[in-house]
């Protein structure tokens, strides 16, 4: 179950990653149309700002669960985020040794439900500006107001900006995020 989030996960990140997503009809995210009645895996290959996501979520064996039904919730880090990470971080993390370390990471990224930037708000400003999520992977992320933005933080305090929002997909809704979140 975890490696089907992950991959969802990933897959989701890679689609939306371009322009800010809408409720209805196509979004373009890294110059590809998004279109909602494909699921996460089936739009995220064709975003050019989600190659890095893509390539993760393939080595981590987790393609076949963003293909699942969902309903996800993915966070999807863009190409830039990853290239932000340590020099040979990403290089590492798609050994294949590096398996489960890479699966907990991609999963972390995924929440389950369908929890549109609506959602996410409502659930901030009920909770005084902050709210967690359990994750696929089983850890917590928050997702915090900034102003009238949201930010999502990791369990390691480091925060990462929503860049597009309510990117729809067949089986969630993608975020695209200009950061790695790390459990």
């Amino acid at each position: 179950m975890k490696l089907k989030l992950l991959t969802a996960s990933l897959c989701a990140a890679a689609l939306y990653a371009g322009t800010a997503a809408a409720d209805h009809g196509s979004t373009m995210v890294g110059g590809a149309n998004m279109l909602p009645e494909r699921n996460i895996i089936e739009n995220a290959v064709n975003s050019g700002d989600h190659k890095t996501l893509v390539a993760a979520v393939q080595a981590a064996e987790l393609v076949d669960v963003l293909q699942g039904d969902g309903p996800f919730t993915v966070f999807a880090p863009t190409d830039e985020a990853f290239a932000a990470l340590p020099d040979g971080t990403v290089d590492v993390l798609l050994q294949p040794e590096n398996l489960e370390q890479l699966q907990t990471i991609l999963t972390y990224h995924v929440v389950p439900g369908n929890l549109t930037r609506e959602a996410l708000w409502e659930n901030v400003m009920e909770k005084d500006g902050t709210v967690a999520f359990k994750t696929v992977q089983g850890e917590h992320l928050s997702v915090v107001r900034n102003g009238n933005n949201l930010m999502v933080m990791d369990a390691q305090g480091n925060s990462a900006n929503i860049t597009v929002i309510d990117v729809a997909q067949a089986n969630g809704v993608i975020h695209v995020i200009d950061s790695v979140l790390m459990p």
